[in-house]
């Protein structure tokens, strides 16, 4: 298979023997160093967004944004656990404890104004994400030995679109007001650094 040069890490030390999510992984391919760097990030992203839901929960007291938010958390934590099943803790972003802190001011700040910045706020989020997991997608169709991957990464992709458009759809059609843009235009460019942190460190 042609494709970018793989690192000397293989899928035996990235992936679990036996059976992931329903699919018999092959442990004895190089797992492409691009790949793991691209989990780097999934798995960082993830952990933020588990801090994110938390951070409404521990602010907010409305009922309905935190009905939102609990349903959102447990999402969220199942992808982590995904991710994590392809990334040992080795791999990990070794700032994981900025981005949980990260992640907690994003969800309680916006929760200090209220539902609709909050709902702003995932939706600026997950869109930026939707974006991010298309990327991985692409790339890994030069990989068919990582169908497996690929198709995890679908299911998230699929969760956080889902999660966009329900936060839109709770935002209401109103115009967003110059703090909350501004908020959301630094949610954006924050995660796009982070990005690019976690593919190093």
């Amino acid at each position: 298979m042609s494709g970018p040069a793989t690192s000397p890490q293989t899928v035996a030390g990235l992936v679990p023997s036996g059976q992931l999510c329903g699919v018999r992984v092959a442990l004895n391919r190089a797992l492409p160093s691009e790949v793991v760097a691209d989990l780097r990030t999934d798995h960082a992203g993830e952990v933020g967004a588990v801090c994110i839901y938390q951070g409404v929960l521990r602010v907010t007291r409305n009922p309905a944004l935190r009905a939102f938010a609990q349903r959102h958390l447990e999402t969220e934590q199942a992808h982590l656990h995904k991710i994590e099943a392809w990334l040992p803790k080795e791999r990990h972003s070794r700032l994981l404890p900025v981005w949980r802190l990260a992640g907690f001011l994003t969800g309680a700040l916006p929760a200090l104004l209220g539902p609709r910045a909050v709902y702003g706020t995932i939706e600026a989020v997950e869109r930026f994400v939707d974006q991010h997991y298309g990327e991985q997608i692409r790339h890994l169709e030069r990989y068919p030995e990582l169908h497996a991957l690929r198709q995890i990464l679908l299911d998230c992709q699929g969760d956080e679109v889902a999660h966009r458009d329900e936060a839109a759809a709770a935002r209401g059609a109103g115009q967003r007001g110059t703090v909350l843009r501004t908020w959301c235009w630094l949610v954006d460019a924050g995660s796009r650094g982070a990005v690019a942190v976690c593919r190093r460190i």
